[in-house]
C-alpha cells in the first residue's frame, strides 16, 4: 500500500469510527468501536479484549455469537487471540474445520465452528513491544480476507488502539470509581473482575499459586461445560468452594 493509499484508508477508517463513537460516554466507546468494525470490514462479528494477567479480559463484542467465541478463548486459555497477544502478530485461521486450523486449537476450533464461526483473524492492538490486547474478526464462511481487506484491518486495529489509549484513566479520588476501575472500562470488562477474585479465593482455599488456581478454574469449567466467568461468579458468591471439590 502506498503512503497516499494508506493515508486515504486511515482517513476513511477514522471517519467511520468518529461517526460511530460521536456522543458516546467512555463506557460505551468499546461497544461502539466493535460496531464500527462491522461497517468497515466484511466480517460477521468482532470482539476486543485486553491483555490480562494470564488471560484476556473481554472488552466488547458486536453480538452474542462474538461474545461467546471470545469467552471460549478466555475459558480454554487457547485460541487465536491469545496467540496474537503473545506474539504481537496477526493470527488467522481460514477454516476452523480444516485439519490445519483444528490441529492448532482443537477444542476451540470445534466449539467455535459449532457456534457458526468458520474463519478468524486476530490482530494485536499494539505491536510486539507493547500489545494492550487484540481485535478478533469472525466470519461465518471459510476463506481468507483479501490482501486489501487485511491491510484495512491492520489500519482499523491501529486506530482502535489509539482510541483505547486516549480514553480517560482511573481517578483514585472519584467515589464513583471503586477499586480504581477506569471510567472507560465497559461493563463486560468489569464483570470479569470476578474471575480474578475467584483466582484469589482458590489460591487461599488450596494454598496454590495464581497460575495453578486459574488452571483449576478452567479445568472445572470445561468439565462442567461452563465458562470460566460462570464458574467464577459461583466461587465469589460462595456457592462453589474448591476445597470441597475432588481435585
Amino acid at each position: 500500500m502506498t503512503m497516499c493509499h494508506r493515508d486515504r484508508d486511515r482517513d476513511r477508517v477514522a471517519e467511520v469510527i468518529a461517526e460511530e463513537t460521536r456522543g458516546a460516554g467512555p463506557r460505551e466507546v468499546p461497544q461502539r468501536l466493535c460496531d464500527a468494525v462491522l461497517k468497515l470490514l466484511p466480517v460477521s462479528g468482532a470482539s476486543m479484549s485486553l491483555r490480562g494477567d494470564g488471560m484476556p479480559v473481554p472488552l466488547s463484542a458486536s453480538g452474542e455469537q462474538a461474545a461467546h467465541v471470545m469467552e471460549l478463548q478466555v475459558s480454554l486459555g487457547d485460541g487465536p487471540c491469545l496467540e496474537a497477544a503473545e506474539t504481537g502478530s496477526v493470527v488467522w485461521a481460514a477454516d476452523l474445520m480444516s485439519s490445519r486450523d483444528a490441529s492448532r486449537w482443537p477444542v476451540f476450533a470445534q466449539q467455535a465452528a459449532a457456534l457458526g464461526v468458520r474463519s478468524v483473524y486476530a490482530l494485536p492492538l499494539g505491536d510486539r513491544a507493547v500489545c494492550v490486547g487484540t481485535l478478533d474478526l469472525y466470519r461465518d464462511v471459510p476463506g481468507r480476507l483479501a490482501a486489501e481487506e487485511v491491510r484495512t484491518a491492520r489500519v482499523v486495529a491501529e486506530i482502535l488502539t489509539e482510541a483505547l489509549v486516549a480514553l480517560p484513566r482511573a481517578d483514585p479520588d472519584d467515589p464513583d470509581e471503586p477499586d480504581g476501575v477506569g471510567r472507560w472500562l465497559s461493563p463486560l470488562a468489569t464483570d470479569h473482575d470476578d474471575v480474578y477474585r475467584a483466582v484469589g479465593m482458590v489460591m487461599a482455599q488450596l494454598g496454590v499459586a495464581a497460575d495453578e488456581a486459574l488452571s483449576l478454574l478452567r479445568g472445572h469449567a470445561f468439565a462442567k461445560s461452563r465458562t470460566v466467568l460462570e464458574l467464577a461468579h459461583e466461587v465469589v458468591a460462595l456457592r462453589t468452594r474448591f476445597d470441597d471439590l475432588p481435585l
